[in-house]
């Protein structure tokens, strides 16, 4: 199991600590240090869509110039964002199983891993 994200995120700190609560052997991949490559969002993207995965929730989406925003209309440009400024990948995705978990919810993360 691996789960991505950034390390002082809250929501990933809480499916951190869900995961270590449950007895779960996990792989950090922290954004921030190791970034993102088209290889490791295009398996992402066919299971939830690129839409799903884009945060335009969060202060780095909204804190870029409106045109930037607005450019953002296919998976390549979303892409390239993300890949640009990690902060803007909705987080943690958790890969397990051959699936893929987008955010965290606690029923989601024990239906995925039996627990």
């Amino acid at each position: 199991m691996r789960i991505y994200g950034i390390s002082n995120c809250t929501t990933v700190k809480k499916a951190l600590a869900w995961l270590d609560e449950h007895g779960q052997a996990y792989e950090f991949h922290d954004f921030k240090k190791t970034g993102v490559n088209v290889a490791l969002l295009t398996p992402w993207a066919q299971q939830v869509g690129w839409e799903k995965l884009l945060n335009r929730q969060g202060m780095t989406w909204r804190q870029l110039p409106d045109t930037v925003k607005a450019g953002v209309t296919s998976q390549e440009a979303a892409f390239a964002l993300m890949m640009e400024k990690t902060s803007v990948i909705k987080r943690p995705v958790l890969e397990h199983a051959g699936r893929i978990l987008v955010g965290f919810s606690p029923a989601d993360y024990a239906a995925l891993t039996g627990d």
